[in-house]
């Protein structure tokens, strides 16, 4: 398996993956995710797969040990992700936001890691929504305020201008500041948004729905076996990514086609259980007995 890892080009694998993503996405396109909204909603992030650095030395990171990294945009309907770059574990996450092709009308949910102006601005022309916290040393103007008073844990709700050293050249438009104490710990949370529109709630529980992307990565780690590789080579971590990648959203598209309630995991825990038996999938996942249809009449004669 490390020499097919090796010699197999990873692309094969990876177009395979964007393939079933395409299937998939449609199916879940339904999914109601609670916040009264018709956009669609990402959530962009990336997860660090620690290597050994003298096994895996072309993926740098630190003096001390390689990495590579997933960057990941979850489409939160499903959750499916749309889309997947793997890199090494020196690239900047921000770095992400220059490959993605935005949707007009989409919201995409960052952390404080993806707070560049510039490309947020980008974002803002494409006609995207997006969500995401301020930093403490983040420079700006209040121009002015909306009413909070009938809105719980909402504690502003400002529109503002930057007046950073280059932040108002990388960004000349207002943005909306909300200041929200989360109800549960108590923890204050400032977010940054380019939408005018929606309830400030609606903001906070939107950065929320961002945690989707870390229980996606948190799967993917424990139940596809993602952490020792089968080959050393990139070509070979890459492969097997893609196809734990693969897996995910092919349990997906049999989780949606079938109706299956059950979660993810234990649909996967089921098959791997009985990859090699012939029994149809509805009835080995929902205990349900399997009635062919009846067959076509044959054209065989009858002889005795």
């Amino acid at each position: 398996m490390a020499h097919a890892n090796q010699e197999r080009d990873w692309r094969i694998y990876a177009e395979f993956g964007q393939e079933l993503i395409q299937v998939a996405r449609p199916l879940y396109a339904d999914e109601d995710l609670g916040l009264d909204l018709d956009s669609p909603v990402f959530a962009l992030d990336s997860s660090t797969i620690d290597l050994s650095l003298s096994v895996f030395s072309w993926a740098l990171f630190r003096k001390t040990k390689s990495a590579v990294k997933l960057h990941t945009l979850l489409d939160l309907q499903g959750p499916i992700p749309a889309f997947i770059h793997i890199t090494h574990g020196k690239v900047a996450d921000v770095n992400i936001l220059d490959l993605l092709r935005p949707e007009p009308g989409a919201f995409y949910l960052m952390d404080r890691a993806y707070l560049d102006f510039q490309r947020l601005y980008a974002l803002n022309r494409a006609g995207s929504f997006f969500v995401l916290r301020a930093k403490k040393n983040t420079r700006f103007r209040r121009r002015n305020s909306r009413s909070v008073d009938s809105m719980p844990n909402v504690l502003c709700d400002q529109t503002i201008v930057l007046t950073g050293t280059d932040t108002p050249g990388y960004y000349p438009q207002p943005l909306r500041r909300i200041k929200y104490r989360d109800p549960e710990s108590g923890k204050v949370f400032n977010f940054l948004t380019n939408n005018f529109e929606i309830p400030p709630a609606t903001v906070a529980e939107l950065y929320r729905h961002r945690w989707e992307v870390e229980l996606f990565f948190k799967w993917i780690k424990q139940h596809l076996r993602i952490k020792s590789f089968f080959g050393t080579t990139e070509n070979a971590v890459k492969t097997q990514i893609w196809t734990a990648i693969s897996v995910y959203v092919l349990v997906a598209i049999i989780r949606k086609r079938l109706g299956i309630e059950a979660e993810l995991y234990t649909i996967l825990q089921i098959l791997s259980l009985t990859l090699f038996e012939k029994t149809p999938l509805l009835q080995l996942l929902t205990e349900q007995p399997y009635l062919m249809d009846d067959p076509t009449p044959s054209n065989q004669l009858i002889l005795i």
